[in-house]
């Protein structure tokens, strides 16, 4: 029989994988609000145990933070993602699979959060290949109420190739960043979680 501790801490992490993702999803989503931004400035950098395999992406991320300011982040959030014509970062997994927006990729991502019972608001302007929006159902199938859908065996299926392609290879941060280093932590983070090789992704 498992003990309290063991289960409080599997439960620890389950709830800061779930904020972690949705983290990210906002981070990649737009730049930081002025609260959001204080909050990671304000934020402990000490993981509970040492050598957390999140713990020196997370520490970096921090450090960023507080040595920036919310026009700063606007400003580089629109050079990574934005601008006029082809942006120098896609957020669009499809576009690196196919060469092109809006193509199979995307109609076989949207058969499958179909089965699981999710679909793009109608107010959100971006598709559902937008990275944001992957890290964000993966949030969900984390931390949402209903047990059939939000399990591990969901999160892995999830989580495998082609999606977890899709909202990998768009992310700035496995290199030298592309403009400014304000939004490459962000990136390294959720590398972090793609590369961890464990059954909690």
């Amino acid at each position: 029989m498992n003990s309290p501790s063991l289960r409080s801490s599997a439960l620890d992490e389950e709830v800061a994988r779930a904020e972690m993702y949705g983290l990210l999803a906002t981070l990649f989503y737009q730049p930081p609000a002025a609260e959001l931004l204080a909050q990671l400035q304000a934020a402990v950098t000490e993981a509970p145990e040492a050598g957390g395999f999140l713990e020196e992406p997370w520490r970096e991320l921090v450090a960023q933070a507080r040595a920036s300011d919310a026009p700063g982040l606007a400003q580089e959030y629109s050079a990574l993602f934005g601008g006029v014509g082809k942006p120098e970062v896609y957020l669009f997994g499809s576009h690196y699979l196919s060469g092109f927006l809006n193509e199979k990729p995307l109609v076989q991502l949207r058969d499958d959060l179909a089965a699981l019972g999710l679909a793009r608001d109608a107010a959100m302007p971006e598709t559902e290949d937008h990275v944001a929006y992957l890290l964000e159902v993966m949030r969900y199938l984390i931390a949402g109420d209903d047990p059939g859908v939000c399990n591990l065996t969901r999160q892995a299926e999830f989580f495998c190739p082609p999606h977890s392609t899709l909202a990998g290879v768009s992310v700035p941060g496995a290199g030298r960043p592309p403009a400014g280093e304000v939004l490459c932590p962000p990136g390294r983070a959720h590398r972090g979680f793609r590369q961890r090789g464990s059954p909690r992704f």
